[in-house]
């Protein structure tokens, strides 16, 4: 039988960016899936397609709800996707008991109700670059220190020392996924998008946050799936981490210069705000070390300007050009 087929799965965050991408595999394959997603950040526009689907259920509902996720739980459940989260980096440094009660508090509900159920298996959407945090030499391989620079990073941390506890004192399978910045059609954050929307408005200058000169490796949100569902389908007993991200980097002008170009704009001035870092708590290079995901056989298919284009294209169609 096909790896997926007839897989019992609960996914949190299944309406969001990535978690909706992950959604339209897993159908395709042939699982059955229940989403939970408090919709805070997302709307069901990508799971309407599947509510007539008897293998989907919806349920707009909370991770810090305990009662709810012991229920969903329940259910014979095979695996657990776990991509929901506070998704701002930024937002983490003046507001940090969000980000924990959200990643650390919420993830540790699902354990215990996975616990309490007999569930034993969690894949967890982490954090390359946050995770890591400043470090001197590149690429960053899974076994480098963990110094993140934010709040939000370190709550990635907690979830992941969480997920090694819960595999060592209980016997679960788990793995985190520590995403390099992930991006592509449906993405309602980051700098492309905020780069699309600063030239809507105006297409004679561009606001850059820091130098420019941040230097950091992206993924196209096709390959990220690609690459998480093949390492989900090598998932082995205890914990483990791999790093799921690109070969190449590309510093924040660059973005601009390709996105300024598909855009048919000319004679852009770029704007800085200064410093090294776009905001406290970025990582200001990131480059991570895919060796270990390429020895499970997975190749990038879509390369980093590619994907910015094919990323543009999409937002014009969204929501118009100009």
């Amino acid at each position: 039988m096909p790896f997926w087929e007839n897989k019992h799965i609960l996914l949190t965050g299944g309406a969001g960016f990535i978690g909706s991408h992950i959604l339209d595999f897993l159908m395709d394959k042939g699982a059955s899936v229940i989403v939970v997603d408090n919709l805070s950040s997302s709307t069901t526009k990508y799971l309407e397609p599947y509510y007539n689907d008897g293998n989907f259920k919806f349920v707009k509902g909370d991770i810090l709800d305990f009662t709810l996720i012991d229920s969903l739980l329940s259910k014979d459940i095979d695996l657990v996707i776990h991509m929901a989260a506070d998704p701002d980096v930024k937002e983490s440094v003046s507001n940090p008991y969000h980000s924990f009660e959200i990643n650390v508090r919420g993830t540790l509900n699902i354990l215990e109700a996975m616990r309490k159920n007999d569930v034993s298996s969690i894949v967890f959407a982490s954090s390359g670059g946050t995770l890591y945090g400043e470090v001197d030499r590149f690429p960053i391989s899974e076994d480098s220190t963990l110094r993140p620079i934010s709040p939000y990073g370190a709550s990635k941390a907690a979830c992941e020392v969480y997920l090694s506890a819960y595999s060592g004192a209980y016997g679960f399978k788990s793995v985190s996924l520590r995403y390099a910045n992930i991006f592509g059609p449906r993405s309602n954050h980051g700098v492309m998008y905020d780069f699309f929307f600063k030239l809507k408005n105006n297409k004679s200058e561009l606001e850059i946050l820091g130098n420019g000169l941040q230097r950091k490796s992206y993924l196209y949100i096709s390959d990220t799936v690609e690459a998480s569902m093949l390492v989900i389908e090598h998932m082995s007993n205890g914990y483990d981490m791999y790093n799921i991200g690109s070969e190449e980097w590309i510093t924040v002008n660059d973005i601009a210069k390709i996105i300024v170009d598909e855009l048919g704009l000319s004679s852009v001035r770029f704007k800085y705000t200064g410093g090294v870092r776009g905001w406290p708590g970025d990582v200001s290079k990131i480059l991570l070390d895919i060796t270990k995901l390429k020895n499970l056989g997975w190749k990038q298919k879509v390369t980093t300007e590619e994907g910015i284009r094919k990323y543009i294209r999409w937002l014009m169609k969204e929501y118009g050009w100009p």
